[in-house]
């Protein structure tokens, strides 16, 4: 036991406003793991929810985990201290449930290196009835889960919310019959919205694709994601307050879910329907948050379709609080949005057209055009702005080179708008197709191509002063893409990477493994094709997003959700 790490999370933990604590003995434990740092795990909202949610209940004292920094990892090897856990400094090993909250791919090998510092192991398969059940939910746990099927017990598929609490009605119900571990995980598998990978087979055809998914002992045939029909009953706020977070701010969820159809993002289609909280429940959330005389960072899919966001910022300035926000859609921003946040002290506003060109825009259904773009810089530079961010994708579905010069030609008249003394930075992004999207059927664009394009795109601005172009490492892009629609077999290619250096060893490890990662990246998919994820039901429908893919391709529009609608099967 090393008493430096121990007094680090006691001080981490003086330095919190919030968090729950109980007695020892009071309540069963549940371990609650962001496979991240604190700092990023404490600015993850859904991570809160989830923590707020087990600590209500009368019967459980959630405690949470977080991926040690580099030094005190060393420490934890050195002196062979289990990861323990932030509000009772308790081995992660003697919590019987243990849930991973996942939001991206590149934390997958976190997650196994947690659980390895923490003296759990790795692979469910070795797993028994004395050992820890271990679960997952959030966004990568919803879409795909298979490559992290060797290592976690059950997905919690979907919003958590509800589908938490019937899961640990039948956790403690089975832990009182003292019943083993395959009989607990067949009863949790009956939970609406869990998926226990260890009850179905899957087996392949002779050129790796996937010949079927089968239930085993009478386990679901699918597995219906699960969402909040009423926002207002769960509201979604900062639980824990600290200046330690990435973002020192007190987060605010005002909606859910979007209804704009953008074909690329994963989010739009398995978060739909999109939901709002009413502005009384905003306004209250709002009032507790102004004694800790922290930013509001108001979160959603995009803030500015909100349909009460100028009665909100009144209410946030109206309250002398400043405010920030996660996004918002330039086709819907307001004059009272952008004076708020320019109030509030922001430099910069961030704009998300994803392409340079009208085609491509269609393409994706993005629904922005340059003059959405136009009007929100005006509304900016009424408001003193003169520094711009613009979210850029290079390799979708049907680019060619004339729209990567698109791109570099949008930018420089952009700039030229806000003029000499204004700034224009380029955030540009390798596109990832991801599972239950139209995109799901198409190849990742080519690593020698994406490379090609971005030196296209710099030289189409090159001397352009005043303009920045900012670009995440090509390699892990691809690590993400294996990740994001790679089946069970990848898992042992991660487990194996853990064991030998972790993600700059994954390539090598695959190859190892038989598996070429261009079977995952670079190739179409058939209409009929079984995906790996083929056995949860986003509950939008395969032949509708299929549908999306035809009209993609002829750069036909699709119109924003509506009442009354019943175009893709949520509703």
């Amino acid at each position: 036991m090393s008493w430096k790490l121990v007094t680090e999370l006691k001080n981490t933990l003086a330095r919190e406003k919030g968090y729950y604590l109980y007695a020892a003995g009071a309540r069963r434990r549940m371990a609650l793991a962001y496979p991240n740092s604190y700092r990023v795990g404490m600015s993850n909202l859904g991570f809160h929810i989830i923590y707020d949610i087990m600590n209500r209940r009368m019967d459980t004292a959630c405690e949470r985990f977080f991926l040690p920094e580099r030094a005190s990892r060393a420490e934890h090897l050195r002196t062979n201290t289990p990861l323990m856990s932030l509000e009772t400094q308790t081995f992660l090993s003697d919590f019987p449930l243990i849930g991973f909250d996942i939001s991206f791919e590149m934390d997958y090998f976190n997650i196994l290196d947690m659980l390895s510092l923490g003296k759990v192991k790795v692979k469910a398969a070795e797993r028994g009835d004395g050992d820890p059940i271990v679960i997952a939910g959030g966004p990568c746990a919803t879409f795909n889960p298979e490559p992290l099927s060797p290592f976690i017990d059950a997905f919690i598929i979907g919003e958590g919310e509800e589908t938490m609490m019937r899961f640990m009605d039948a956790f403690y119900a089975a832990q009182d019959e003292g019943v083993g571990r395959r009989e607990l995980l067949m009863r949790l598998a009956h939970v609406d919205g869990v998926y226990v990978p260890s009850l179905y087979d899957v087996s392949y055809h002779d050129d790796g694709t996937i010949k079927s998914i089968e239930p085993k002992d009478g386990a679901p045939s699918s597995i219906k994601r699960q969402w909040v029909k009423n926002l207002d009953e769960y509201p979604a706020h900062t639980i824990v307050v600290t200046d330690d977070a990435e973002f020192d701010m007190y987060l605010i969820e005002t909606a859910r879910g979007c209804g704009r159809h953008c074909r690329f993002c994963m989010a739009g289609y398995c978060y739909r329907r999109p939901r709002n909280r009413s502005l009384d429940v905003l306004r209250a959330e709002l009032r507790d948050a102004k004694k800790y005389h922290k930013r509001i960072g108001l979160m959603g899919a995009a803030i500015s379709d909100y349909p009460e966001i100028d009665d909100l910022c009144r209410s946030i300035t109206g309250e002398d609080m400043t405010m920030s926000v996660a996004s918002f859609r330039a086709d819907s921003v307001t004059e009272t949005l952008v004076e708020s946040l320019v109030g509030s002290g922001m430099k910069t506003l961030t704009l998300a057209p994803e392409a340079g060109s009208a085609r491509m825009r269609a393409v994706i259904n993005k629904g922005i055009e340059e003059e959405h773009l136009f009007h929100t810089m005006d509304l900016g530079m009424a408001a003193g702005i003169r520094r711009y961010r613009l979210y850029i994708m290079i390799g979708l579905p049907y680019e060619t080179e004339n729209d990567i010069l698109a791109v570099a030609d949008l930018a420089r008249r952009l700039k030229d708008y806000v003029g000499k003394n204004g700034m224009l930075t380029l955030s540009v992004n390798p596109f990832i197709p991801k599972p239950f999207t139209p995109f799901q059927w198409l190849p990742m664009e080519q690593k020698k191509t994406i490379e090609h394009d971005f030196k296209l795109l710099k030289s189409g601005l090159k001397g352009e002063k005043g303009v920045e172009i900012l670009m995440e490492p090509i390699r892990s892009s691809y690590i993400q893409g294996v990740l994001a629609r790679g089946d069970r077999r990848v898992g042992e290619a991660l487990y194996a990477a853990h064991v030998s250096g972790g993600a700059k060893s994954f390539r090598r490890t695959m190859k190892e493994r038989g598996l070429d990662p261009s079977f995952y990246l670079y190739r179409e998919r058939e209409d009929d094709e079984i995906f790996p994820w083929e056995m949860l039901d986003m509950l939008v429908t395969r032949k509708y997003l299929f549908n999306e893919l035809v009209k993609a391709k002829k750069g036909e529009a699709t119109i924003k959700c509506f009442d009354n609608c019943h175009r893709c099967g949520v509703c």
